[in-house]
């Protein structure tokens, strides 16, 4: 990348910051340095760039929201793991079939999040606790149909990521 590149100058007046407030957020160096090279990844596959005065900003907007991911990924990581523990050893998963769930999971995570709130909730009401339409809708504040809706809205999503792929 040469020294005239946008993103060149961002990475020059504030990488260091970046890294140093990651630091601080995260506890180490090792954490810190990989969320700081993914921000500017981040950024430079978005192909956004932002005024020279928003730069720490956008940096710290861009890297908080990849601490999220970290932190629900490592969230997820453990409970499947902890679940995990609970099962006989002949009926333990390799450990790359423990990568491919995890990573099946932390997708799962990522679609569901991007739908309304009440829609995952319903989603995961009934998909995970087994509750019925009308003990979500009374839980949720809602009406049955809209359950209905935001169920059918979860299952689309799924649908489509799934054959999508």
């Amino acid at each position: 990348m040469s020294s005239s590149h946008p993103l060149h100058s961002l990475y020059t007046d504030h990488g260091a910051w970046l890294r140093n407030w990651l630091r601080a957020k995260l506890g180490n160096a090792w954490d810190a340095a990989d969320l700081a090279h993914d921000t500017y990844v981040r950024i430079l596959h978005a192909g956004t760039r932002p005024a020279a005065e928003d730069g720490r900003r956008y940096l710290a907007q861009v890297a908080n929201g990849l601490m999220i991911d970290l932190f629900r990924r490592r969230q997820i990581e453990a409970a499947y793991l902890e679940a995990l523990r609970v099962l006989p050893e002949a009926q333990t998963p390799s450990e790359e079939d423990r990568a491919l769930a995890v990573e099946a999971v932390l997708e799962l995570d990522r679609l569901l999040h991007k739908l309304p709130a009440k829609a995952r909730s319903a989603f995961l009401l009934c998909k995970l606790d087994g509750m019925n339409y009308r003990d979500i809708a009374a839980q949720l504040d809602v009406s049955v149909s809209s359950v209905e809706k935001y169920i059918a809205a979860a299952l689309q999503a799924c649908c489509l990521a799934l054959y999508s792929a």
